[in-house]
């Protein structure tokens, strides 16, 4: 035989208690008696379960750096230093005025 909606609830005899039936000092609200929600307190008084079954927990875990290429630079001034020695060994064109010096033909990213 099924029974009744009724409007009384459990929590009406409970309203007086201040505790509810969960007993001393708020054991009914938030995760402490657990030790926190979630991951909190691994770093802290969850330590002994982090060495036996996470022991790669902490740590660095991201990207490796990208491979760095070493960049061959010339300064504008050592470049002004070195025209006559390119000239002199054909590794560069003088037209008209200018002196024209192919860096990149030279082994130099960078100017």
């Amino acid at each position: 035989m099924l029974e009744m909606p009724h409007k009384k609830r459990k929590v009406r005899k409970k309203r007086c208690s201040r505790i509810h039936g969960y007993g001393r000092v708020g054991q009914h609200r938030g995760g402490g008696q657990r030790g926190g929600h979630g991951k909190a307190g691994r770093h802290k008084h969850k330590w002994t379960y982090i060495v036996r079954y996470e022991p790669d927990y902490f740590g660095k875990h991201g990207f490796k750096p990208l491979r760095r290429t070493e960049i061959n630079v010339i300064n504008v001034g050592r470049l002004d230093e070195k025209v006559s020695e390119f000239l002199r060994e054909k590794k560069a064109v003088k037209q008209d005025d200018c002196v024209k010096v192919d860096l990149h033909q030279l082994g130099y990213d960078k100017l």
